[in-house]
């Protein structure tokens, strides 16, 4: 007689899932807004727009996605995994925000090779505390257990963020003039790019993650895990306080490109950067992996934010105001340049 096959020998066992589960919604509901409608056990999260001090005239949707690209590998080696759910939250947030839009819901996929309820609590609550940090609530998501698509010890993540703006305050760079001035938020390392060159930097050269290396001051497994910096809360109070398109007239999130890549997105015809050199603290990070690797210094600026995470174009007057505002912040800040005729 055949054997009876059964879901738990293809590798996916129900009632460990199950318990996974039943983890999540705890976590989920410690980033509950007043706008979030409880559907327990539904098959959708729920979100109010408008709402008793939430009032829209002409409300825009602002939608994002992203992931957290092989630092995930990073992670796996490390066994370390409580801090790549706030960068998987802060890659779209700190996205949505370059829009002047308000962070509403997040939601969450992860992909695994099997049930783990520890690890996948871990995770979730990594992205819980990145949903906290950035004021979105935490409302939904997915996990998908596939044994034959990923290799034990590994895993997937992905998110996905909707905000919203007032049509008349949505920042899209076309109010950036000539004589404008940039402030460069500080980054917190390498936040969720590049690190397909900088794991292979290290490997190369041998190092061992847990190895503490003079020039970072602690472990490479730390100063490489250090989560992305989630910049939400402070552009929001400097756009409510000054203004989108009068005190910030644009916004660029600085990640896979490097400085001048990303903000010349934003950049309307007739206008280009003048960036002054050296005019920020680069992180010890950037500078041991462009030695240990021998990298061009164009390379670098290619691949890797080098200390800066977020960038505002802003009038001449609001510039020193804006700045400290920043400070309030505890965010270190710099004045980067200006923008000049092309």
């Amino acid at each position: 007689m055949t054997q009876k096959a059964t879901y738990k020998d293809a590798g996916v066992d129900l009632d460990i899932y199950a318990e996974s589960m039943s983890r999540l919604p705890k976590l989920a509901a410690g980033t509950f807004t007043p706008r979030v409608m409880r559907l327990d056990g539904g098959f959708a999260g729920l979100f109010r727009l408008q709402q008793d001090g939430k009032k829209y005239d002409d409300p825009v949707l602002v939608s994002c996605t992203d992931g957290v690209g092989t630092k995930l590998k990073l992670a796996c080696a490390a066994g370390k995994h409580d801090t790549v759910g706030i960068d998987l939250v802060a890659m779209s947030v700190n996205d949505a925000i370059c829009c002047g839009a308000e962070p509403l819901f997040f939601l969450d996929y992860v992909a695994t090779p099997k049930d783990d309820p520890d690890l996948l609590e871990t995770i979730v609550a990594g992205i819980a505390d990145g949903c906290k940090q950035s004021g979105a609530a935490l409302i939904g998501g997915e996990t998908a257990i596939m044994p034959d698509l990923y290799r034990i010890g590994e895993y997937d993540l992905a998110g996905f963020c909707v905000g919203v703006a007032e049509r008349s305050k949505i920042i899209d760079g076309q109010t950036i003039q000539t004589g404008d001035r940039l402030i460069g938020v500080a980054s917190s390392g390498l936040h969720s790019n590049g690190f397909s060159l900088a794991r292979r930097v290290v490997d190369l050269a041998g190092i061992k993650g847990t190895e503490v290396v003079p020039e970072l001051g602690r472990a490479v497994f730390d100063a490489m895990l250090e989560p992305t910096k989630i910049y939400v809360k402070p552009v929001l109070a400097i756009l409510n306080e000054f203004g989108a398109n009068d005190g910030v007239r644009g916004i660029a999130h600085i990640t896979g490109g490097g400085l001048e890549e990303n903000l010349n997105r934003i950049l309307p015809a007739g206008t280009r950067l003048q960036i002054t050199p050296d005019s920020w603290t680069v992180p010890p990070i950037f500078r041991w992996l462009q030695k240990l690797g021998n990298i061009d210094d164009g390379e670098m600026s290619r691949v890797f934010n080098m200390g800066i995470g977020l960038v505002l174009v802003v009038k001449p007057e609001r510039f020193d105001a804006i700045r400290q505002l920043l400070n309030v912040f505890s965010l270190e800040n710099f004045d980067l340049g200006r923008i000049a005729v092309k």
